[in-house]
């Protein structure tokens, strides 16, 4: 009974609530004479209306006054946090303009003449910052140095005819993170196979967009028999529309020999026809394309390609090109095959031929 009673008090009140508002808007609409003969009562109702028409527009006021202050609150933080933002960078950039465009010293604490002594003290400061600077920028994107490897062995040491550079990571080995262990590296199947296969063919170069603090113990772990002959990291890229890039014109060897093994194509967009791009691994352990990297660069260099590039250039719109080569392999297989057994077949009926002519030149009873 108590539970049926609530939706009609409501209801209720509702209908009071309506009815109210009915009956102010009928006052309202009256004329001020009729407000007159209606006596007390209109007096009381109209003393009511101006009363909630005066609050009303006091708290429209009062609420306008408090969104002002608000506004000129926000506006005088933004101008004090602007203000101090200022003076920060100012005190920065002149703590940096001294720190950096002081003039070089020697062991014994000696000042080093450059360039820039002529120059008033100030100008002084700020141009060898400004060179500073630069030459740092400059050792981000270009190459560490302009011949990233010696110069190749000459006799009697034997130096490989074919140069293969190996990105590390997603080539060779995949990361993984978790919260337990933290970051650890998976050995991609086949990497012992390669170095074996390749070693007497390639000179191998590990050259990675890591960080040398990074790739180098990787390395270590990847290649303990010392396969590797040389390694490169970041700081040897070329960094160029966000990509480091690996530049074969620094790697002193010759590029028709030469051949780069990366999962990005980005990684040697400066000579594409040099590049072999895989698929990147994601720590399958059932993936098998090592295997066929080495058969396909042991086929290179057991065929002496004079110019690695004009093979390369065959798979360079390929997306997979270890796929492409496979099939392009039991595609010629096949076909060798089935030239051989129709060369096989011409000489049976060769044979056949000249036996049946021998027949006609030398009667039976000679042959026998």
């Amino acid at each position: 009974m108590a539970a049926s009673l609530v939706p009609v008090c409501g209801r209720s009140v509702r209908l009071l609530r309506l009815l109210g508002h009915r009956a102010e808007l009928r006052f309202r609409a009256l004329s001020s004479e009729q407000r007159a003969e209606g006596g007390l009562t209109g007096s009381v109702l109209q003393e009511k209306l101006q009363r909630r028409d005066n609050e009303e527009s006091s708290d429209t006021s009062g609420s306008e006054e408090k969104q002002k202050k608000q506004k000129e609150n926000t506006a005088n933080a933004k101008r004090v946090i602007l203000r101090v933002a200022g003076v920060l960078g100012i005190a920065g950039s002149g703590a940096l303009v001294y720190i950096f465009g002081s003039n070089s010293v020697d062991e014994q604490g000696n000042m080093i003449p450059d360039e820039f002594d002529s120059d008033p003290p100030v100008v002084q400061q700020i141009r060898r910052s400004y060179k500073y600077f630069q030459d740092y920028r400059q050792m981000i994107i270009e190459p560490t140095s302009p011949k990233l490897l010696p110069d190749p062995l000459k006799e009697p040491y034997y130096q490989p005819p074919y140069t293969l550079v190996l990105e590390l990571t997603d080539v060779l080995l995949h990361p993984e993170w978790s919260l337990s262990t933290g970051w650890r590296f998976k050995k991609r199947a086949g990497i012992d196979n390669l170095f074996q296969q390749l070693s007497p063919l390639y000179e191998i170069v590990i050259f990675t967009s890591e960080t040398g603090l990074t790739a180098f113990p990787l390395i270590d772990s990847v290649d303990p028999q010392g396969f590797v002959s040389y390694r490169l990291f970041r700081d040897a890229t070329r960094y160029t529309d966000g990509h480091h890039v690996k530049d074969i014109s620094c790697l002193n060897r010759d590029p028709s020999h030469v051949v780069i093994v990366d999962c990005k194509r980005e990684a040697f967009k400066l000579q594409p026809y040099n590049g072999l791009a895989i698929k990147k691994w994601d720590g399958n352990s059932e993936d098998r394309a090592l295997y066929d990297l080495a058969a396909f660069l042991k086929t290179i260099a057991m065929n002496g390609i004079s110019d690695v590039r004009t093979v390369l250039e065959n798979y360079s719109l390929e997306e997979d090109a270890l796929e492409a080569f496979k099939r392009r392999q039991t595609q010629l297989e096949q076909e060798e095959q089935q030239r051989l057994s129709e060369l096989s077949q011409l000489n049976k009926r060769q044979t056949l031929s000249l036996g049946s002519f021998t027949s006609r030149l030398w009667p039976r009873s000679k042959q026998q």
